[in-house]
């Protein structure tokens, strides 16, 4: 049987590229929406393009009258926790206004499924190093305020009007494809691999450790990583719940192993076989210092298990970068 249409909101980015890859490897066919603020739309390799915004209620009503949609992934929410601070009503604005824009058209058409990008940054400071589903949730930016209120949001619209979600709450997403097929593009890296990446292509480059006195076996911080394409599988898969008649749930997305700061430069000097050079700063203000996921509901409940390990992370996201290989017009995937 021929599977659903799915629209793809934020597909030209980082992790929706490539789960909207992964929808049509599956057999399902996509729209992908993306007004290409911070997305790019070489990486939409699959599906039906659109360019515009979910801010845009005509365009809306259009695709989904167009299409027959049946679920929603929502990829497109500004995600740059410094620039929230900075810019807050930019985050209120496009995170929670624009996605009750794009709920509001769901409705509208009758479209009750909904798959949410979240973050771990909904917890604030961890009051355990191990986080499950139900650790308090008191977000200390604007970022992951907005994601918060989302998830409010989403409870509240389940209970009201029986929209079903899925909301996934990721921890530090890392990768790239692994054909290399779909580019990654230079933007601001705010993760430590892409980071290190970064470092590694500038002539004086240097990645700073923001704290090596903490009380861990090498006295930097310990974090969770997860590759996008276990990410792309989760999103899958919980869609795949709801629309056989699953609640609506949230998950946690994580390896659940903890790698230090010092691990992950390890690894990325072994895999590249390549120095990173490192300054070693002070601690900042507000960093955890073990900040790791309890994926045990996603695997119980979902079926899903990470299987990509940290080389591979860090060897599929040297690989995809676009700065490395260059794209030619003609060997653009987009039609």
């Amino acid at each position: 049987m021929k599977k659903p249409i799915v629209l793809v909101v934020g597909g030209a980015g980082f992790i929706g590229s490539y789960v909207n890859k992964m929808l049509n490897r599956a057999g399902y066919e996509t729209v992908v929406l993306d007004n290409l603020s911070r997305g790019h739309a070489e990486t939409v390799c699959y599906g039906t393009f659109i360019k515009g915004d979910m801010a845009d209620t005509g365009l809306l009503n259009q695709i989904f009258e167009r299409h027959a949609i049946a679920a929603v992934m929502h990829f497109a929410a500004f995600i740059d926790v410094g620039e929230s601070v900075h810019s807050p009503a930019k985050y209120y604005e496009n995170n929670v206004v624009n996605t009750l824009n794009l709920l509001a058209a769901m409705r509208r058409h009758g479209v009750n499924t909904f798959i949410f990008s979240s973050t771990a940054a909904i917890f604030g400071q961890p009051q355990d190093a191990i986080m499950k589903e139900d650790h308090v949730c008191r977000p200390i930016n604007p970022y992951g305020e907005t994601k918060w209120m989302v998830e409010k949001i989403l409870r509240d619209f389940d209970h009201a009007y029986g929209l079903k979600f899925s909301s996934l709450r990721y921890f530090n997403a890392a990768g790239g494809d692994p054909e290399g097929e779909i580019k990654t593009y230079p933007q601001k890296a705010s993760n430590l691999i892409p980071r290190i990446l970064q470092s590694l292509r500038e002539p004086e480059g240097a990645i700073t450790i923001f704290g090596t006195d903490y009380p861990t076996p090498d006295g930097t911080c310990i974090r969770d990583y997860i590759h996008i394409e276990d990410l792309g599988a989760a999103h899958i898969m919980a869609m795949e719940k709801l629309l056989k008649g699953a609640p609506s749930s949230f998950y946690n997305l994580g390896n659940g192993k903890g790698f230090s700061i010092w691990d992950v430069i390890h690894t990325v000097e072994k895999v590249l076989n390549r120095k990173v050079n490192v300054i070693k700063g002070k601690r900042r203000p507000g960093d955890p210092m073990i900040l790791l996921a309890d994926a045990s509901k996603a695997i119980r409940k979902l079926g899903w298990r990470p299987h990509y390990t940290l080389e591979d992370m860090i060897e599929h996201a040297w690989k995809s970068s676009a700065e490395l290989s260059p794209v030619k017009e003609a060997e653009l995937c987009k039609d």
